[in-house]
């Protein structure tokens, strides 16, 4: 593939930032093994044959009598009884970890919450559920969750800010005020009666929170817009004919995002922080599920416990210090003065 000259240097700035460039593979490795959750933390095995047929337990539903139980309930692989009827007949490929992150230990040597050992590798929590297989499942839904809401906000963001910026005059004074009105009100304390109204769920958290961090980046786009609108090059294309929302789209918005691109990896972070906020003070996802924020609850709650802390404080800490590092390559990448000694 031929990429420009602008965007090989822009590449090649980006991995002379060698924090940033190393920090963008390890989120990346980390982020694609949390996508695979399901087949390293599972009670169910990834395959396994029973009587020359080969059944997939973690992509589909099999029932107990399939494997010579008495119910018409899915298989409870773990089950000694279960496990010893498909052995005998069969095998099964088990995930590295044996729990999913509802799985309950009920053989613990210790009351729960236990310490590491070789069955749990980072311990369990006061419910018996296993830390490693929970901290896998939260991080791919803080990351995915942090993702989406970048995503959505930005486009909001850059669309708002553009409107703004270009149309002037009373369009940008009016949205100005709301906006002004809108970030002044206390954000945190609106999540938690806007959650506390509605069953909270991944969806409707997203909802909530994209009803301000859409305003992170329309400031910075509405002062690109606001310097570029007279440029020579703007007025040419209007002289020529070009309709305005073409203007907008291929002359100016490109100009507009070098800036919004170094802020949005700051708003992936605040958005996973946003999240994990909530779930920490109990506003966030429905009760059980994997959750940063829930594994640092039970961090306090259980000081006798310092696994369940730790555990949460690292892997948040590194996850958003990788971000930050991320942005501050990215910002390396579009910086016009950098851009000029390459």
């Amino acid at each position: 593939m031929n990429l420009s000259p602008l965007t090989a240097r822009r590449i090649s700035l980006f991995r002379a930032n060698k924090r940033g460039f190393w920090s963008f593979w390890i989120f990346l490795v980390l982020f694609i093994v949390a996508l695979f959750s399901e087949l390293i933390a599972n009670d169910k095995p990834i395959i396994l044959k029973y009587k020359n047929e080969f059944y997939f337990p973690v992509f589909a539903t099999y029932s107990d009598k399939i494997f010579g139980g008495d119910f018409e309930t899915e298989a409870i692989y773990r089950d000694p009884f279960t496990s010893e009827k498909i052995n005998a007949d069969g095998w099964m490929v088990w995930p590295p970890i044996r729990f999913s992150y509802s799985t309950i230990n009920y053989d613990l040597a210790r009351p729960a919450p236990s310490p590491p050992t070789t069955i749990n590798w980072l311990g369990t929590d006061d419910q018996g559920r296993d830390v490693l297989a929970r901290l896998l499942y939260g991080f791919r839904i803080s990351v995915l969750f942090g993702l989406i809401l970048t995503v959505l906000s930005s486009i909001i963001g850059v669309f708002a800010g553009a409107v703004q910026g270009y149309l002037g005059g009373w369009t940008d004074l009016l949205f100005q005020r709301f906006i002004e009105i809108w970030s002044g009100l206390p954000e945190l304390f609106l999540l938690i009666i806007l959650a506390s109204l509605v069953t909270p769920n991944f969806w409707w958290l997203l909802i909530i929170l994209l009803l301000f961090k859409w305003m992170s980046l329309t400031s910075v786009v509405r002062a690109e817009f606001l310097r570029a609108r007279n440029f020579d090059y703007v007025k040419a294309a209007r002289a020529l004919g070009v309709s305005e929302p073409v203007i907008m789209v291929r002359h100016v918005l490109p100009n507009a995002m070098v800036a919004a691109m170094t802020m949005i990896p700051f708003i992936m972070s605040g958005a996973i922080t946003a999240l994990t906020t909530l779930d920490f003070l109990g506003f966030g996802l429905p009760v059980g599920s994997p959750s940063l924020g829930e594994l640092l609850l039970q961090g306090k709650n259980n000081p006798q416990a310092p696994w369940l802390g730790f555990t949460g404080f690292i892997t948040i800490a590194l996850l958003l210090v990788l971000i930050v590092f991320i942005s501050e390559a990215i910002r390396d990448a579009f910086d016009p003065r950098k851009m000029l000694k390459a």
